[in-house]
């Protein structure tokens, strides 16, 4: 195991870090020193002091994600290739009985992606507590995974990912989030591991920015999720559908037909034509999820389900006097969300996260 270890203007935790390791592991450390201060120049010079401990340095600030993709380099090319790496934050946050028991669940996965996940329970700051509860749900739904703590920097995989690892866009916080979206992705496990929550004067030692690093964050969630392509996607369909509704209900005023079998003949024929082309893109596209040979019967079943629910806000409003033809925008609405929801769970499910 080689941990590697990403430090920006660390104070005398670091040491403790090391220490605990060098003692209580047989792991080899790469330490990242991310463009700090000369004030931390004594630390460094500590750091250089203990067996088994490579210093690297960037002599400006790059990011934490920059940093250990610098670590990753090095280990790809000083160490073999069937070695693992876990990565542990510099502030003493992550416990060496936790990092072992991360590793030994590495041992048993190694293929996954193995991460230390916190309960955040107890002395918790609020910040940290609902920062991690709101990103975490938008993990989600961005990506239909649940992983109980996005943002933690104890995590550990094979060396072998080391090449994927650094391809990854993100050089500062956004890049941890891009591994869990990678992982989702590439249907690589995630495997969630307890480990104690420990915050040290309430975290002030931590280097995140509230608005500047968590906007990066959601913003690499949003654009790099499925929801933007099935937001395209939707459109497509949406126009399509429209285009087919608006035309049937155009040609059936002309015959002697009560409006309620002129709605469902026009939703039956829009949304039957709009749901092959929905359907299709989906799969190939926004989901990914071209050996999924079953989805087929479970997108008719959704779709019927969805038609049903349309059909019955169509009756619904046209009994309270609202009229046919400004129905349609207001109901998709309503329906296109539940149908990106339903389509993630159930159509093209596929899990690819392991439970702790």
């Amino acid at each position: 195991m080689v941990v590697v270890i990403p430090a920006y203007e660390p104070d005398e935790k670091l040491i403790g870090v090391l220490k605990d390791f060098t003692e209580q592991t047989s792991f080899s450390i790469v330490v990242v020193n991310d463009g700090s201060s000369e004030r931390c120049r004594p630390v460094f010079d500590a750091v250089q002091r203990f067996d088994r401990v490579t210093l690297l340095t960037h002599e400006v600030n790059k990011g934490k994600g920059a940093a250990m993709k610098t670590a990753f380099r090095y280990i790809g090319e000083h160490f073999p290739k069937d070695e693992f790496v876990m990565t542990v934050d510099a502030d003493g946050q992550h416990l060496v009985s936790d990092a072992l028991r991360v590793a030994e669940r590495l041992k048993d996965n190694p293929d996954a992606l193995v991460i230390g996940s916190r309960k955040f329970t107890g002395n918790v700051p609020f910040k940290s507590r609902a920062g991690n509860a709101i990103t975490r749900g938008v993990f989600h739904f961005c990506t239909g995974v649940r992983v109980h703590d996005t943002q933690t920097g104890l995590r550990a995989f094979s060396a072998s990912r080391i090449p994927e690892m650094c391809a990854l866009k993100g050089d500062r916080y956004e890049y941890e989030i891009n591994q869990l979206i990678h992982c989702t992705k590439q249907q690589i496990d995630i495997v969630e591991v307890w480990i104690d929550t420990v915050y040290i004067e309430e975290n002030k030692s931590s280097h995140f920015h509230a608005v500047k690093d968590s906007f990066r964050i959601y913003k690499v969630l949003l654009s790099s999720s499925s929801i933007m392509r099935f937001i395209g996607v939707s459109i497509l369909s949406f126009l399509i559908d429209a285009a087919i509704y608006y035309g049937i209900l155009w040609l059936c005023s002309g015959f002697a037909l009560h409006d309620n079998v002129q709605v469902l003949i026009a939703r039956i024929v829009s949304r039957t034509t709009s749901s092959i082309c929905n359907y299709l893109m989906n799969r190939y596209w926004v989901f990914d999820a071209k050996n999924a040979h079953q989805s087929f019967p479970k997108y008719v079943l959704l779709a019927a389900v969805i038609l049903g629910i349309s059909y019955g806000i169509d009756l619904l409003a046209m009994a309270i006097g609202i009229s046919k033809w400004v129905l349609y925008i207001p109901v998709q609405i309503i329906v296109y969300p539940v149908s990106y929801l339903l389509q993630r769970a159930f159509v093209f499910r596929d899990r690819r996260k392991k439970e702790a």
